[in-house]
């Protein structure tokens, strides 16, 4: 199982022809809401690619079209409180280029008590769950200790990037999913590389150029796929979401970097984040057509 203690926001989507100068006010082309959040699209791309997760948030008064539409997408509700902060949102921009611009607010999502994280870490099994983390909720440093000492896996996407945050989950966690940039920063703030003597497990997304593990002595890459790209709103947590699912199931890091690659690239020809999350019956029958 993969209990991911994560973000949960309603995306309000504006298309626009490019993204707006300082000062300088557009007319969006269109304008759509959908279900995101870095957490909940990476427990949603989890589950849809086969694997068994729980997924511990808030949601305000207003959150009953989220929770709608998270049952929707397989993932349970049982771990999901009600708060008196408004739902977490972000307001998002996507040009024609299909890339975005994004504003959060993190409302409910930082609403997380530790009574809520002990409840959950006592029901799961340390010795084959993985806890999956990121900068969106709070107490991400606190649940990571806490898991670790109980014994589980937990993997930690250091996003939206804070060096310092980052910082404070090193020696906690097994696999550290960044993108290039990033760990750029995370190594100038260690003053260190970021390799499996700092972190057992380290995946780089690169964008266009692939993705990299490395991971107890051994370096895997796989390139991107050539896709039209129509929305690139939730690309990274599609990947780390995929990868953390066919790697908890099959344990083949190589396999899982491929299907990851698979996952985001179908997902980025589609509009919307969690919504455009493929299954994982779509991702075999991609790589299967690529004969990989």
């Amino acid at each position: 199982m993969i209990i991911n203690f994560g973000s949960i926001n309603v995306d309000h989507v504006y298309r626009v022809t490019a993204m707006p100068k300082p000062g300088e006010t557009l007319a969006a082309k269109s304008c759509d809401r959908f279900l995101g959040g870095k957490g909940v699209n990476q427990s949603i791309a989890a589950h849809k690619s086969g694997a068994e997760v729980k997924h511990v948030g808030a949601v305000g008064p207003d959150g009953d079209w989220v929770l709608e539409q998270i049952k929707s997408h397989g993932v349970e509700l049982s771990d999901i409180k009600e708060v008196a902060e408004p739902t977490g949102h972000a307001v998002i921009l996507v040009d024609d280029e299909g890339e975005n611009q994004i504003v959060i607010f993190s409302g409910a999502n930082l609403e997380l008590t530790f009574e809520q994280v002990d409840a959950v870490l006592a029901k799961g099994d340390p010795t084959k769950d993985w806890v999956l983390l990121q900068n969106e909720t709070n107490l991400t440093a606190e649940i990571g200790i806490k898991a670790k000492v109980k014994g589980y896996k937990v993997a930690y996407a250091a996003a939206p990037f804070s060096a310092d945050a980052a910082w404070e989950m090193i020696g906690t966690v097994d696999l550290l999913a960044v993108n290039e940039g990033e760990e750029k920063q995370l190594a100038e703030h260690l003053g260190a590389e970021l390799n499996d003597a700092v972190v057992p497990m380290v995946l780089v997304t690169k964008g266009a150029n692939g993705a990299e593990l490395r991971a107890h002595g051994k370096v895997f890459t796989h390139a991107a796929f050539n896709v039209s790209a129509s929305d690139t709103t939730g690309a990274g947590d599609t990947f780390l979401g995929a990868f953390l699912a066919s790697y908890a199931l099959n344990g083949s890091g190589e396999e899982a970097l491929a299907f990851a690659a698979a996952s985001s690239a179908i997902q980025v020809t589609r509009p919307g984040a969690a919504d455009a999350i493929p299954s994982k019956e779509e991702v075999e029958a991609f790589l299967k057509e690529r004969e990989l």
